[in-house]
């Protein structure tokens, strides 16, 4: 038996590979690198295939977008004072003061990636 009766193959309908501008596949990439974003609702929205979007995201990757690279903060350094009805401060304790009123005292050995977390966490407020 023939696929042909079957299915109609012969329906004259061609099916035709879709054309992006680069400045949209851009976009796309970049909306799919937005914190919280996922790929398969990013790629619904522009109505693409979720694969094409991981396809582009390795050919333009993170640097399609125009995130703010590392800044410069700036720092004041103090003399050491004494905090009445405090506990002394011992002499391997770093205080970062964040803009939005927020402060920081570590001490001791602290993983970087938990405070990289914290920072983070506290600049989105």
């Amino acid at each position: 038996m023939s696929t042909s009766s079957v299915m109609d193959t012969s329906a004259g309908v061609k099916r035709r590979n879709r054309s992006w501008p680069d400045a949209l596949k851009r976009e796309i990439v970049a909306a799919s690198f937005a914190p919280g974003a996922s790929v398969s609702i990013v790629a619904r929205q522009y109505d693409v295939n979720s694969n094409q979007v991981f396809a582009w995201r390795k050919l333009y990757g993170d640097t399609s977008i125009a995130t703010p690279g590392p800044q410069l903060v700036p720092v004041v350094v103090t003399p050491d004072q004494s905090v009445e009805g405090a506990a002394a401060i011992s002499s391997d304790v770093i205080e970062i003061e964040l803009p939005r009123g927020y402060r920081i005292r570590v001490s001791g050995s602290v993983k970087a990636a938990t405070l990289r977390l914290v920072l983070d966490t506290l600049e989105r407020r």
